[in-house]
């Protein structure tokens, strides 16, 4: 399964934010913004910080995707 942070990025564009701007806001490193834009897992205390800061849920700024493998039969 892949993480995808889709609903956060698009939680920012709604917000006029950058990614650069909740890092600062968060203190959360360029290693760690550069994992999640690659769609790798982070701690969950930077998710915890992230959705206190935009008062949601885990569930509303990131997902995981199925690797979709196609099987011949």
């Amino acid at each position: 399964m892949a993480v995808s942070y889709n609903g956060l990025w698009k939680m920012l564009i709604d917000k006029n934010m950058y990614k650069k701007d909740l890092a600062s806001e968060l203190n959360i490193s360029s290693a760690t913004m550069a994992k999640m834009g690659k769609g790798e897992s982070v701690s969950m205390d930077v998710m915890e910080r992230i959705c206190k800061y935009m008062d949601c849920n885990i569930g509303d700024i990131m997902s995981f995707e199925k690797d979709e493998q196609k099987t011949e039969e």
